[in-house]
């Protein structure tokens, strides 16, 4: 998945609308993070060679300036992420006002967009302006619904820490690193009119807790916010330190302060009220399915993914026995043999060499079998810290910024353990262990989503097509068919764990809106990925967060996705026949940017000239 921008305080481009570190965000809380992670020192790579850009789509680059700087305003966080110059010392605004003045900025970017419209002829620029129409639309509905549903929440440190690690990065310029310090004195409130950034998230908190009917956040939203914390904290001078960045220490020991007094408030007066109930309202829940891309109704998803569950359960119970004689197991049964291969964990130092070495052997398959077209240059892998686990605690791919690139890249990340609200730790056996490495390989990297992401920087894609038509449909839905399109060329014992994981996206598929309408309950949800899926107690805790309160309809978006990518592949191969290719199929997806289902579909047919 794309680094956890939920869950993790992470930040969608439709997030850009809502407030930068809101628990509550109804816009896709997806996976694309605006801020890319601290990486081990290495040169950046040399960008690719520019290809020619045709001029529609350089015209629509500069008529999406508008919409891209009026975000800015809302996030100036993410704005360096998104292509922006200019607002590395800039912080989100809460002061009061803030919401109101969110949509005056995002109203007229509206109006200039529609006058554009309006008066453009060609059909692609046309095409580009409506997508960013519809995304501005999107974002004043989001400010609609948060506003008529609920009381503010904000998980602070989550926020402040993505907020610093945007700048405090390898693949950021030195020179631009410095801004740090500046955006650190804006968050503890030193020169800043605007007063301490916690304080003002516990304003807006303490403003709209005593209005009749809004809802107050879930209570395991609460509980998580507070127990990572202590790891955002900490994260915070490990940044600062590893760049060498002096004179923060004041500040910090100011800010840190801060945040103490913010999660003690949210402690003494949010937690008490907070809903049990993690539910949203019906009309929330089916705009984030909408949001995330899944265009039909949950009742047919569900039951979709419920067959496609059933049938992916007989393929590895027919799978298993395979692996086991080989092994020379006395056991059969899928989940004993996904037990017993789990055992044969990777520790320490020998987890990233492994996983650098299962790289090389994907993209010998990739090119042996004629699959995609390898990016130039080579993919980037490495550990996670402490706070980025609490941001973000699965394998994820943290995307480069994907306007204005020049040579940043995507990191495929491995977290390995979890926080918990107990302060304990809960361990992961689900990505360490040597099948494993084969699918999660896949899908992060190559040919999954570093090679997504490589192919929207080479290709020269239109701004509008790279950030405001985003859906996690269209960016996760590739991520499984890439696991998919390897996987017969996988040893056994991973071609059992692609299996595994291709369960897990059905799973979530009914697990999430199941959740949400009430059927099941999460420890029920708990149950299935335990003893179908077999995912450990840390990945189980993780997967029924997510499904309840750090980004529900998000999951679902693999499985959908992933469905429709098969279902557009039949169509082209049904039209071409025998001249159907499948490498110039995937490098056409790749080359049309994150366009969701139905405009991939259209401009997928119009490439091939079929119908």
């Amino acid at each position: 998945m794309l680094s956890d921008m939920t869950r993790r305080q992470t930040l969608s481009r439709r997030s850009l609308s809502l407030t930068l570190v809101s628990t509550l965000a109804l816009a896709p809380a997806s996976l694309l993070a605006q801020a890319p992670a601290p990486a081990p020192a290495m040169a950046a790579p040399a960008a690719a060679a520019p290809r020619a850009v045709p001029a529609w789509v350089t015209k629509s680059n500069e008529l999406a300036k508008a919409w891209l700087e009026a975000q800015a305003k809302l996030s100036p966080e993410g704005a360096g992420q998104s292509g922006l110059d200019g607002y590395d010392e800039s912080i989100t605004d809460l002061s009061p006002g803030y919401q109101d003045r969110g949509r005056a900025v995002v109203e007229a970017a509206l109006a200039t967009l529609r006058t554009k419209l309006a008066a453009e002829t060609d059909p692609q620029v046309s095409q580009d302006l409506a997508i960013m129409i519809t995304d501005a639309e999107d974002t004043l509905d989001g400010f609609a619904i948060q506003k008529k549903y609920f009381v503010p929440f904000f998980n602070v440190a989550g926020g402040v820490f993505q907020g610093l690690r945007g700048l405090l990065d390898d693949q950021i310029a030195p020179a631009r690193r410095q801004a740090a310090l500046v955006r650190l004195k804006k968050y503890a409130g030193v020169g800043y009119p605007a007063g301490p950034y916690a304080r003002l998230a516990e304003a807006e908190t303490r403003a709209r807790m005593e209005t009749a009917g809004l809802l107050f956040p879930a209570k395991a939203a609460v509980e998580r916010s507070l127990a990572d914390s202590t790891a955002f904290i900490d994260g915070i001078p490990a940044l600062f330190d590893k760049y060498g960045i002096k004179g923060y220490e004041q500040d910090f020991a100011l800010l840190k302060t801060q945040l103490a007094a913010y999660d003690a408030f949210v402690r003494a007066s949010v937690l008490p009220k907070a809903r049990t109930d993690f539910r949203l309202p019906p009309e929330v829940y089916a705009r984030n399915l909408r949001q995330y891309g899944v265009d039909i109704p949950a009742a047919q998803l569900t039951k979709m993914a419920h067959e496609a569950f059933d049938a992916i359960q007989k393929e590895m119970t027919a799978l298993a026995p395979e692996i086991a004689k080989a092994k020379g197991w006395t056991v059969t049964d899928y989940r004993d043999v996904i037990r017993e291969l789990k055992k044969q964990q990777l520790v320490g130092e020998a987890i990233l060499p492994h996983y650098q070495a299962r790289l090389k052997d994907l993209e010998a398959i990739i090119t042996r079998e004629k699959l995609v077209t390898l990016p130039s240059r080579p993919a980037r892998i490495r550990l996670a810290s402490a706070a980025e686990t609490a941001a973000s605690p699965a394998p994820n791919m943290r995307p480069p910024r994907l306007v204005g690139n020049t040579g940043e890249q995507g990191e495929f990340v491995l977290p390995l353990n979890v926080p918990s609200t107990d302060g304990t730790t809960l361990k992961s056996d689900d990505f360490t262990f040597e099948a494993a490495s084969w699918t999660l390989t896949a899908h992060e990297a190559r040919p999954g989503h570093e090679m997504q992401f490589a192919g929207i920087v080479e290709a020269g894609v239109s701004t509008a097509r790279v950030l405001f038509s985003f859906n996690s449909t269209n960016v996760e839905g590739w991520g499984l068919y890439a696991e998919r399109i390897v996987q017969p060329f996988m040893t056994p014992e991973g071609r059992l764990i692609s299996l595994q994981h291709r369960l897990m996206r059905a799973a979530r598929a009914f697990l999430d809106p199941e959740l949400q309408q009430g059927t099941i309950t999460p420890e029920q949800a708990g149950k299935v990925l335990s003893e179908q899926v077999v995912l450990s107690p840390a990945m189980v805790r993780q997967e029924v967060d997510r499904y309840t309160f750090r980004g529900p309809g998000q999951a679902t978006s693999y499985f959908y996705g992933y469905t429709r990518l098969l279902e557009l592949r039949a169509a082209v191969e049904k039209a071409l026949g025998p001249k159907f290719d499948q490498k110039a199929f995937h490098d056409a997806i790749l080359a049309q940017g994150l366009l969701p289902p139905d405009l991939m579909r259209d401009a997928i047919m119009k490439h091939f000239g079929v119908r």
